[in-house]
């Protein structure tokens, strides 16, 4: 009986360690500053790919989680909060999914045109013609290899996401829509 009693009492402390933890760690997140302006140089640079998934990395995307909620935007890119890592956010599924390192590995022929917007470009929406599915390899907030296949909302937002990453803006493609 008292070898049950302290089985409980372990898996209580154990318990209530990890609730304690992950308030920490809600507490920890912060809303980052959004970079704004067409011509402003880390919205226009190619990212670095992140070689390993570190504590610094699963921070800086539940900042980026925060700070897209916050805005109540789809999704956000690491360079639209000044950093230079492959990393994005974006809206799957209704629920924001962290791609890190995400690579777009197929895109339909079929095309889909639809109004977007941009958390870096404030006020300015513009028709922008997209895949209507693609298969997206990229890395999980734990690290593990991921493949997805994407349609309609969720291919929209991602190819969106990962043209940050490019240092391609919307206002790229309404270049685009007039040559």
């Amino acid at each position: 009986m008292h070898t049950s009693l302290h089985r409980q009492r372990k898996f209580v402390h154990i318990f209530l360690l990890t609730i304690w933890k992950k308030a920490i760690l809600r507490l920890k997140m912060a809303v980052l500053p959004i970079v704004t302006g067409e011509r402003t140089p880390i919205l226009r640079a190619k990212t670095k790919p992140v070689s390993k998934v570190t504590k610094d990395v699963v921070t800086l995307i539940r900042d980026m989680e925060e700070t897209t909620r916050a805005a109540k935007g789809a999704g956000l890119a690491a360079p639209q909060v000044n950093r230079s890592e492959r990393v994005c956010i974006a809206m799957i599924s209704k629920k924001l999914v962290p791609l890190v390192n995400p690579e777009i590995t197929w895109r339909s022929r079929e095309r889909e045109t639809a109004e977007e917007g941009c958390l870096s470009l404030p006020d300015i929406w513009i028709q922008v013609p997209r895949a209507a599915e693609i298969i997206i390899q990229f890395l999980s907030a734990a690290g593990r290899q991921r493949e997805l296949k994407l349609s309609g909302f969720d291919a929209r937002v991602v190819q969106h996401e990962v043209d940050h990453l490019e240092g391609i803006l919307i206002t790229d493609h309404k270049r685009e829509n007039i040559l």
